[in-house]
């Protein structure tokens, strides 16, 4: 040990009394100071509760405060502290006749700590609980007392806690007087959340939770910030975006789900904190938020809805898609008005039978699926390039088989009449099954409102209007086939029938070419050659039956087969396949891919934002690419109002693209959404059939 430590050590002996007579008056300093304020300090809080009231009289409701003040770059939480910490505790011993209600919680503030978001409050803290006083007190002073615990944090935690106490003086009836805290007392009230004025509900899908409230054009167009405090951990994703939406009527707030999404969720609760732009500047409102689960959109009438699905699905009949099945049914009617119209009536009915039970499929399955939360939509089978190959395999056939290039043989028909008329039903059944299924590419005018309903409702509601899309696909062939007026005047069968009937089969090789380009957008290289090989062996194999009539039937059957279950195998690895990303479609425009993190980016910067959300086997969607979106006129008045143009392709699922469009009350695509200029403003929704001047007015809009 040196001379100066020595010196020190002495000195530190020679004062220890005084030292020690210093800490003991100090310390009898803070505990008197405690005791008069019912205070607690500690290095980083001071804690204590805090009256509006300096007197209070029997009978009366007063608010008491839990108050901390924390120091600058610390901070406490709210009631969900989100990712991470604690809520404050409070238990109270109160007088005899005294009680107190639950913590009244102002909005917190949003906290992120790294890739984490919690909530709390910063600098200092106010919890509002109110004291019921009995109707008869003596006179004098109460004291109320509580033990709290918190946790306080910084870049560390630390767990803090004390025993607080008030006094307060009893004053006769009518004499009772606020105290100098009261004016922020009333201030802090302006925090707390109150009952949201406005009907609201959510949308529960697997990974989100899309909360809508009908707040009303007037006050939305106010609104320049929307946050919603989860009231409990796990419901939402603390740390991620909330997207907000605000349309003629409603506003939406898209959040991800959080760790508890596997529970089932049929309300959520929560605080919702508006900031709203006022003559005065902003003024932030929050809103208490209890909403169920949307069991349907109660904004349309049922009515409207089905008669939109009739309409959308007598619409179908015309769409490029469905054109060449119906033309096979055309010709099924020709054939058989003339010599047997009451079998013509029986088709009708059977074919309208196939139609309504493969609505009822496609619908159960949708359905089904969407209730165990998988985003999917209209036209969700073809976003599986197995069903799509599957589906290029039987209309492939199906044009050789009209170009006279095959046929089933008289063995395996020719039993008896009974058979032959059995084959015929059979046929209508399963053309009115093929005309469902490859309807599901387009989203017909009228269609779109009718299935983003349907999808929302239950089960038996989505159903019914599933069986009015087929009801009005089916009904002109239906009473076609019921009108004997009108099958007289059916051209008489002919030599013709074969000329049109070999004509037919061109319709359906260009419906093969573009399955085929569908696939292109799903596959890879390896992948769609595959299915193109396993087309040439198909054909081989139907050649091969045709032109081997007088061999050995067991020698052909084993040939056959072998050659399809090549060309199935070849075609099967594809069942393998599952897209991860599709492959942009080929166009004219110049386009971004679409990301909830671009969009809001750019309506962040104010830019103009025309979003098409299409798919490589939505022929509506294609049709307006070309005609419309993809013209020189629409691209140069694009660039010159320097408008972001952005696809989002649907053409694989894609789960993020399916909630954009269910938002909007849509099942399936196309869907255009135009964002004029300003991060605030709603979007514009065209209509599905585009035209020039349609996308020109939308561009158009004042700023």
């Amino acid at each position: 040990m040196n001379i100066d430590s020595m010196r020190l050590l002495h000195r530190i002996r020679l004062y220890r009394p005084l030292l020690i007579i210093c800490l003991a008056l100090f310390s009898a300093r803070v505990t008197a100071m405690q005791a008069d304020t019912g205070s607690v300090v500690t290095p980083h809080v001071r804690a204590s509760l805090v009256s509006e009231q300096r007197s209070i009289e029997a009978g009366q409701a007063f608010l008491v405060a839990l108050h901390f003040d924390i120091i600058d770059g610390w901070h406490t939480y709210w009631k969900n502290p989100g990712d991470s910490g604690s809520p404050p505790q409070l238990q109270w011993a109160l007088p005899p006749g005294f009680t107190a209600g639950a913590i009244q919680w102002p909005y917190p503030e949003r906290l992120p700590v790294g890739p984490l978001m919690n909530y709390g409050y910063s600098h200092e803290a106010w919890m509002l609980v109110r004291i019921n006083a009995p109707d008869v007190i003596e006179s004098g002073q109460i004291t109320l007392s509580a033990s709290a615990e918190w946790l306080v944090c910084q870049e560390t935690c630390i767990p803090e806690k004390g025993r607080l106490s008030l006094s307060l003086t009893v004053a006769a009836q009518g004499e009772s007087q606020p105290s100098t805290s009261h004016a922020r007392f009333q201030a802090v009230q302006q925090r707390v959340p109150q009952p949201a004025p406005w009907p609201s509900h959510i949308r529960v899908r697997k990974n989100e939770i899309d909360l809508r409230l009908r707040i009303g054009r007037a006050d939305s167009a106010r609104l320049r910030d929307v946050y919603f405090f989860p009231a409990d951990y796990g419901i939402v994703e603390h740390a991620a975006q909330q997207i907000l939406t605000i349309s003629e009527q409603d506003v939406s707030l898209q959040m991800r789900r959080g760790d508890l999404k596997a529970r089932p969720l049929n309300k959520l609760r929560g605080v919702l904190v508006l900031t709203e732009r006022s003559a005065d500047g902003k003024i932030t409102r929050a809103f208490e938020i209890d909403s169920a689960r949307a069991t349907g959109q109660a904004s349309q009438p049922a009515w409207l809805i089905l008669s939109f699905a009739l309409l959308g699905g007598l619409l179908l009949n015309i769409m490029p898609c469905v054109f060449p099945i119906l033309s096979l049914k055309a010709l099924s009617i020709v054939q058989t008005a003339a010599q047997a119209p009451a079998m013509v009536r029986r088709n009708g009915y059977v074919f309208t039978l196939g139609v309504l039970i493969s609505f009822a499929c496609i619908a159960g399955a949708l359905l089904v699926l969407r209730a165990g939360g998988e985003a999917i939509g209209w036209g969700f089978q073809l976003q599986s390039p197995a069903f799509v190959l599957t589906l290029t395999w039987l209309i492939f056939a199906m044009g050789l088989l009209f170009s006279g290039l095959w046929s089933f043989g008289e063995s395996w028909m020719g039993i008896g009449q009974n058979l032959t008329a059995q084959r015929s039903y059979l046929g209508a059944f399963f053309t009115g099954v093929l005309a469902v299924i490859v309807a599901t590419p387009c989203t017909a005018p009228f269609m779109g409102t009718a299935l983003g309903y349907a999808v929302t409702q239950p089960a038996w509601i989505g159903m019914s209007i599933f069986l009015c899309l087929g009801l009005g696909m089916a009904l002109p062939w239906l009473l076609i086939s019921l009108w004997p007026g009108l099958s007289r005047q059916l051209p008489k069968p002919g030599a013709w029938m074969e000329r049109v009937r070999q004509a037919l089969a061109f319709p359906l090789y260009a419906t093969v070419a573009w399955l085929i380009w569908v696939l292109a957008q799903q596959v890879d290289r390896p992948g769609l050659l595959s299915a193109l090989l396993s087309l040439v062996l198909i054909a081989l194999g139907l050649w091969f039956w045709q032109s081997t009539r007088g061999a050995g039937r067991a020698w052909r059957i084993t040939a056959v087969i072998t050659l399809l279950l090549v060309a199935f195998f070849m075609g099967g690895l594809l069942w393998k396949l599952e897209p991860a990303s599709a492959v942009p479609a080929a166009g004219q425009q110049t386009s971004e891919r679409y990301d909830a993190d671009t969009l809001a980016r750019y309506r962040a910067e104010g830019r103009p934002v025309l979003v098409n959300f299409t798919a490589a086997w939505c022929i509506t969607c294609l049709v307006n690419e070309k005609v419309v979106l993809g013209t020189a006129e629409i691209q140069a008045e694009l660039r010159d109002k320097s408008v972001v143009y952005i696809k989002a392709d649907w053409t694989s699922r894609d789960p993020a693209i399916t909630a954009v469009l269910e938002h909007y009350g849509r099942s399936g695509v196309p869907l255009y959404l135009f964002f004029p200029p300003g991060p605030q403003r709603e979007a514009i929704v065209l209509p599905n059939i585009l035209t020039r001047a349609i996308v020109r007015q939308a561009l158009n809009q004042p700023d």
